[in-house]
């Protein structure tokens, strides 16, 4: 019998996409919000089934590479829970992990990647030619989105002693201490271990698991003493995932302070978190999750796998939750609305041109009917 996460029956409608005054898709899905105590505020669709969680997972995976020993702080521990688009300093980053730890870029096991950020590409193709080598291909592990992650694996495989070349085996001690934080994050067992697109094991938990393992992550590793996770001596201590508070810490101090890092600049991961102060972590195939320092949390799978409503829908789940209100307000919310950052996170509706020849917008990507009655 094949496992399956949801079924369309299942789904709500999580968005649609409106042309000239027709709806010409929808977007279904499930999510779910919870508080900071991990008690569910709004759930649609089936959160309780699992989806593999993707990149979402990554702030997970860096904690275990730390635990293990990783020395990342900064920009190498945003590194290390990224998804980049390989901008320069993405890819000067990753190589100097990889040389703390005496490694080099043939140790990377993620596939090769062009730079997805144009300028960088074009200044290495600039390069290749002015070397006499016009048909260099910019190509490389070190480009490819995950390698910060990988890069954070291989330190921590080094720091421990172990090998190198298995650093990828679910069986590697490595893999092993990411599964243990998983868990002790997610408060459940992953119904099951894939392969993600980069090669690492892979979780699936449930939607409701994985906002309760980002809420638990950003809350205890809160840098603002206002909205931070409980005295770790007091109930967070009972918890398995207290003992990770040093590694949650040094990671939300990075993430939040060098945004650019996670995913790039002018980019919805890096967007969000820069103008909300709200972390957000995208996957591939339609999941995100996001957490406030004060520990509201939502993660959705959007069920077409696509990305495209993810992060607009995920920031008014938290909105409708009341996870901006006054009492839980981020600063900067006073000064930036959602609808401010809609034409940042959200690709346009384009059609043609005005009359001025810039193209033209059209339509508009809207919140889908179960999320726009909830009140």
């Amino acid at each position: 019998m094949t496992r399956s996460t949801f079924v369309s029956a299942d789904a709500a409608e999580l968005a649609v996409v409106e042309r000239s005054g027709f709806v010409e898709s929808r977007h279904i899905g499930s999510a779910v919000v919870l508080d900071p105590d991990g008690s569910p505020l709004i759930s649609l669709g089936a959160p309780e089934a699992p989806v593999f969680t993707r990149s979402s997972l990554k702030p997970l995976q860096a904690i275990a590479a730390m635990s293990l020993g990783a020395q990342v702080s900064g920009t190498w521990a945003a590194l290390a829970t990224a998804s980049h688009k390989c901008e320069a300093g993405h890819a000067e980053a990753v190589a100097g992990m990889l040389e703390s730890a005496g490694l080099s870029v043939d140790d990377l096991q993620c596939p090769s990647a062009h730079p997805a950020d144009g300028a960088f590409r074009r200044s290495l193709q600039e390069t290749a030619r002015h070397l006499g080598r016009h048909d260099a291909d910019p190509a490389s592990p070190l480009y490819f989105n995950c390698s910060g992650k990988h890069a954070a694996f291989l330190m921590a495989a080094t720091a421990i002693g172990a090998e190198s070349a298995s650093y990828l085996d679910p069986n590697h001690p490595v893999q092993k201490r990411v599964a243990e934080v998983v868990e002790a994050f997610a408060g459940e067992a992953p119904a099951a271990v894939g392969t993600d697109g980069c090669g690492a094991p892979v979780f699936a938990l449930s939607l409701t698991g994985l906002a309760r393992a980002i809420g638990r992550v950003v809350r205890l590793g809160s840098a603002d003493a206002a909205t931070a996770d409980e005295d770790p001596r007091t109930t967070s201590a009972r918890e398995p995932y207290a003992s990770y508070a040093s590694e949650a810490r040094t990671l939300m101090h990075a993430v939040f302070a060098e945004p650019w890092a996670i995913e790039g600049h002018g980019k919805p991961n890096t967007t969000v978190i820069e103008s909300l102060g709200v972390f957000s972590k995208g996957g591939a195939e339609g999941v995100i999750a996001m957490s406030t320092k004060s520990g509201y949390s939502v993660a959705l799978k959007c069920l077409d796998g696509s990305s495209r409503p993810t992060t607009w829908v995920a920031l008014n789940l938290l909105e409708l939750a009341g996870a901006f209100d006054d009492k839980h307000r981020v600063s900067a919310m006073s000064e930036c609305t959602l609808e401010d950052l809609y034409p940042h996170i959200v690709d346009p509706i384009t059609g043609g041109t005005d009359s001025e020849g810039r193209t033209g917008i059209v339509g508009r990507l809207g919140l889908g009917e179960d999320v726009a009655k909830i009140r």
